[in-house]
């Protein structure tokens, strides 16, 4: 049981938690939420032990096994799979003691040390510590290689490995999925939801925390509240009593109505039934939790960009690697304003490199490889933190970028992204994770970006962070590419999904749930995926051709429909009027009932057309 009495907890003179009481009972698996720099990472520390309450009690670990994943790993020449295994620390013992009995010739100990081997599966233990690293991302050979030869991203994950190894009684995790791709998520996810321990997760990933946790422990404003169930139940709980606030719901509309757009055009295909379904729950789940958000320090949008040309980029036949290395082959796409694509693919795949090479980062190997003059990308690395200068403040950042920009604007500007005050003029080496990652971000919008390619832009960032974005990215009139182990991101941000797998880059057909199970059916049967695309292949210039009529026809009807709903909607409201049924004015009550019947037929037959355009437009990027 892990139990705080009246918790005091300061960092300097600040107080993070102050009269903290809460009890996090046995078999608990406990989600902490909020915001950077509300004292989740110290109350982690004082719960090991590491940090002394300044006030109050917080119960004693003694006499349990505890597990947590070490922030940082030495340059050791050790294996990987050696390195995983050292985590389960009487396993490790026992083989020593095992080996000075065999020297020394002792039955009894050889006996008793076989016995207690037996008796904690430490038979099994090599071939358990190589199934957590292959859920993990490391392949068969990665797992025979020296901790040494890893980055440190991987050397992170080879640490959570350590972690799980342990046979803990208590299990510690802080921001466990900032490392991983979305393959090595669901595969922790899944490890996670049958832990038989007591575990405590500091996350912002709010679908890993619903699949994983039985309750919230919420820091806010020094005080911490717990609350049963996980983050979806969190957030209704905590949105409904927030419900007298005025304009709550504000700043969810426009992701509202995009998420609507996509029902309504998708909900009659087919082809996109099962996304369209998942937009739908969303839109259902959105209505209570923006709340929780109404109160954000976070605000920004993406400025209309100078030039939207189309297409912004095409690939045609375009090999993507480095230098003799091909790691896609036969890449074709256009790229639009206005399109949202989420990149899925296993780790090592390639979609890295397809980001690159579209940015412009590496040049393409072979192939028609058009970026239009005016194409401007707004480009978030994975690592794109280990670029800032460290002894360089924000406004210095964003003034190398645009010197001739005031100081006031770009105090305006950076405050959007929570740098206030001196804020602004400090060095960003001692910044947090997150802070760094906001700065970097802030640098990408200031650029007004034509085209956004965002490689894992949610690590570091808390939950009110990744609602800015998300409802920023929403707002945008340019094009999105992403890539995140973040499937809500994924989920209310992009409205087509491409699989790079296989050595080449193709749209898929399905949501993230059929992700999850094709990722399930590959691990069962190695290469069944690859199939020959036998369908005649066109030129780029023919794709691009209907992509624009098809386009040009899907605005025009846009543009009609909207007219015809502000007509229906007019004329409900004329209809409405009281004084309209009075005996006299009948003649005009038929005329009205006569003219809302054929504007929304009008509507009905518009929507159909839509749809179909949308459809063959889709059918087109497929091919």
């Amino acid at each position: 049981m892990i139990s705080a009495s009246r918790l005091t907890l300061r960092r300097g003179p600040r107080p993070l938690l102050e009269d903290a009481n809460f009890t996090i009972h046995p078999g608990w698996r406990c989600g902490v939420i909020g915001r950077n720099g509300t004292g989740k990472s110290t109350l982690f520390a004082a719960v090991l032990g590491q940090l002394a309450p300044d006030k109050g009690e917080l119960s004693s670990l003694k006499n349990l096994a505890v597990a947590t994943v070490a922030q940082d790993t030495p340059s050791l020449p050790d294996l990987a799979i050696e390195f995983a295994l050292d985590g389960d620390v009487e396993l490790r013992e026992l083989e020593r003691r095992l080996v000075k009995a065999e020297d020394a010739l002792d039955i009894d100990k050889i006996s008793a040390i076989h016995e207690r081997l037996n008796d904690i599966s430490g038979y099994a233990a090599r071939a358990r510590a190589a199934a957590l690293l292959h859920g993990l991302g490391f392949s068969q050979e990665a797992q025979q290689t020296a901790v040494a030869d890893f980055s440190g991203g991987w050397r992170m994950r080879l640490n959570l490995a350590r972690a799980l190894m342990c046979r803990s009684d208590v299990l510690l995790l802080d921001e466990p999925t900032n490392h991983l791709d979305l393959d090595a998520v669901i595969w922790l996810q899944g490890w996670l939801s049958t832990y038989p321990g007591t575990m405590m997760v500091i996350s912002h990933d709010r679908e890993f925390l619903d699949a994983i946790t039985t309750h919230t422990l919420h820091l806010e404003g020094t005080k911490a509240t717990l609350y049963t169930g996980n983050y979806s139940t969190f957030e209704r709980t905590r949105a409904e009593k927030m419900t007298l606030q005025a304009g709550m719901f504000a700043k969810q509309q426009k992701q509202v109505a995009h998420l609507q757009k996509f029902i309504n055009r998708f909900r009659a295909s087919a082809a996109k039934a099962t996304q369209a379904q998942s937009r739908i729950k969303a839109l259902e789940r959105m209505e209570l939790v923006s709340a929780v958000h109404a109160d954000s320090e976070f605000s920004f949008s993406f400025s209309e960009p100078d030039r939207l040309p189309s297409p912004l980029v095409r690939f045609d036949d375009v090999v993507c690697g480095y230098g003799e290395k091909v790691v896609l082959k036969n890449v074709r796409m256009l790229i639009a304003p206005g399109e949202r694509i989420g990149l899925l693919g296993p780790n090592g795949a390639g979609k890295s490199t397809l980001v690159q090479t579209i940015a412009g980062s590496i040049p393409p190997l072979k192939g028609d490889a058009m970026r239009d003059g005016y194409l401007r990308v707004g480009y978030f690395a994975q690592h794109t933190t280990d670029s800032l200068d460290p002894n360089a403040s924000p406004i210095l950042h964003l003034k190398r970028i645009d010197p001739t920009a005031t100081e006031q604007n770009l105090r305006g500007f950076l405050g959007g992204f929570n740098f206030k005050g001196d804020r602004v003029y400090e060095n960003v080496e001692p910044f947090s994770g997150g802070e760094k990652a906001r700065l970097d971000l802030a640098m990408v919008v200031y650029q007004k970006p034509n085209l956004l390619l965002l490689d894992e832009p949610t690590n570091h960032l808390d939950l009110d962070m990744r609602h800015a974005l998300e409802t920023a990215m929403l707002e945008f009139v340019g094009a999105v590419m992403v890539v995140s182990h973040d499937r809500h991101l994924l989920t209310s941000t992009c409205d087509q999904l491409w699989l790079v797998a296989e050595g080449g880059c193709r749209p898929f057909v399905g949501d993230l749930d059929d992700y999850a199970k094709w990722l399930n059916s590959r691990e069962l049967n190695p290469g069944s995926g690859k199939k020959k695309d036998r369908r005649p292949q066109r030129s780029a210039e023919e794709i691009a051709a209907q992509t624009k009529a098809l386009k040009d026809t899907v605005r025009k009807l846009d543009q009609q429909m909207a007219k015809l709903t502000k007509d229906v909607d007019t004329l409900t409201v004329k209809l409405a009027d009281p004084a309209l049924y009075a005996p006299d004015k009948k003649w005009d009550f038929t005329k009205l009932q006569k003219e809302q019947a054929a504007a929304k037929k009008k509507l009905a037959e518009t929507e159909e057309e839509w749809i179909a355009a949308t459809e063959a437009l889709e059918a087109l990027n497929a091919s």
